[in-house]
């Protein structure tokens, strides 16, 4: 009789031995011989009269493993569905050598297999972490160069024929010489474009009045600043911390003066931005604009703050794992297997990422946390209006909905659709439950602050 017995080999570690007698398998096995022999095709005989003896020469081998391992694989999962242990995954199988079958000598069989056990833990008390809310004040200087950006953007390219605005866009051949301007033989020669307040203060000097074909000869490191000489080096292929390459000089030949023509603040403009608002004033276009930059970086504030509420639940929850069995797991999940030195590179992430799936799955089920039907499709339908963003859709806009019924057939989107409504609904509850303090920030702080992590 089949039987299933269970051993302890480490942390949260066991292995299952799954012993079958003969009489398990073996009438599953001559009932398969007697199927095959009505259904095979072999030249000789008519289909349906093979002989049992033919087949079992021919494919009882084949037959005779298959019939064992179903029987093993019946009686494992018979045996975790009737136990329930919390485990991860499915069971690894351990080495078990298919080459001591013999249908000739059937006997007694063991097939050995690992699981890993879920651990036991306390989850970290949300209510008591440190964490801060970094808001960014959306300033006047802020709404300025946004709309310095869009007037630009949206202006026209003009060839003025001398150079007088710091605005100046030079398209500049940029020759290889000494001090003295005389071109070195074999030096770079590249054309760039340049923005004239990319220079120096007295670079710019050198090239106010100056007309296309005009040349001025400048020592690369004074005539950039260090972020801008970095750029510049290696446009002209070299290494951008290269000192050597910094001290050297080069003839600079305008071959084309452009300056673009910056767009009027009228509502021609105004609705060419922003098509569906109605802004007729530049101090309605302004408070758009300061409503647009507020939003954008209440959204980088949150996704900071949630950064911290993650470390904090990932850290300060104490959590065990079956080590051993993960890293096999990890070497021998997937498509192809792992080497043991992208396992031990791969692990501290994999790790976190299975904490954080547990602590994430508990979070979910304990507060009752769910997406609905109708939640998905009002996701879908938002993310097809901002994709087709500000144009005119027409006043029939049914087609949205059978659109959004084909969506909601596709198994993909639907889990990527769920995924992140379940992840906002998790987070959301995480932050009420959190005690945050509010702390007003620059941009640049706020920037550097996501740059360190990423999930």
């Amino acid at each position: 009789m089949a039987k299933v017995t269970r051993e302890n080999i480490g942390l949260l570690h066991d292995t299952l031995t799954v012993k079958l007698s003969k009489e398990d398998y073996l009438p599953a096995f001559d009932k398969k011989l007697k199927e095959y022999s009505k259904t095979a095709n072999i030249p000789g005989f008519r289909k349906g009269m093979v002989p049992v003896g033919m087949v079992k020469k021919m494919y009882g081998a084949s037959i005779f493993t298959d019939e064992i391992l179903k029987s093993v694989e019946k009686e494992l999962y018979t045996w975790l569905n009737t136990e329930k242990p919390d485990i991860f995954g499915q069971p690894l199988p351990l080495k078990n050598d298919l080459r001591d079958l013999d249908m000739n000598n059937p006997a007694d069989v063991e097939f050995g297999f690992e699981i890993g056990l879920k651990p036991d833990y306390t989850m970290a008390e949300i209510a008591k972490a440190k964490v801060t809310l970094h808001k960014v004040a959306a300033t006047d200087a802020m709404v300025d160069e946004e709309i310095a950006r869009m007037q630009i953007k949206g202006g026209n390219m003009t060839e003025p024929e001398t150079i007088d605005n710091e605005e100046n866009v030079l398209n500049i051949l940029f020759t290889e010489a000494n001090k003295e301007a005389v071109v070195m033989d074999g030096g770079v020669s590249k054309e760039n474009s340049v923005i004239l307040k990319y220079l120096t203060s007295a670079t710019q000097k050198k090239f106010m009045g100056k007309k296309v074909g005009d040349s001025v000869t400048v020592q690369l490191s004074k005539a950039f600043d260090d972020d801008k000489l970095a750029m510049f080096l290696e446009d002209l292929g070299f290494d951008k911390d290269d000192q050597e390459a910094a001290k050297k000089y080069f003839n600079l030949d305008i071959v084309k003066i452009g300056l673009v023509e910056k767009r009027a603040l009228n509502e021609d403009f105004f609705k060419e931005i922003y098509p569906g608002k109605e802004i007729k004033t530049e101090a309605e276009l302004r408070e758009a604009i300061k409503d647009e930059i507020e939003k954008y970086w209440e959204g980088q504030s949150r996704n900071q703050l949630q950064d911290q509420l993650y470390h904090y639940l990932l850290d300060e929850t104490n959590m065990e794992f079956p080590v051993e069995f993960l890293k096999r797991w990890l070497q021998t999940g997937g498509d192809k297997e792992k080497t043991a030195e992208q396992v031990e590179t791969e692990f501290p992430a994999f790790s976190n990422q299975l904490k954080w799936t547990l602590i994430s799955d508990k979070l979910i089920q304990d507060n009752k946390l769910e997406v609905g039907n109708e939640e998905l499709r009002e996701y879908m339908k938002v993310e097809i209006m901002r994709y087709f963003g500000t144009m005119n859709l027409g006043e029939d806009t049914g087609w949205i909905e059978s659109y959004i019924d084909r969506m909601m057939k596709d198994e993909k989107q639907v889990d990527s659709s769920y995924r992140r409504l379940i992840t906002e609904k998790l987070f959301g509850w995480i932050e009420s439950q959190a005690k945050t303090k509010e702390k007003m920030v620059t941009p640049e702080e706020l920037t550097a602050m996501q740059h360190n992590h990423q999930h």
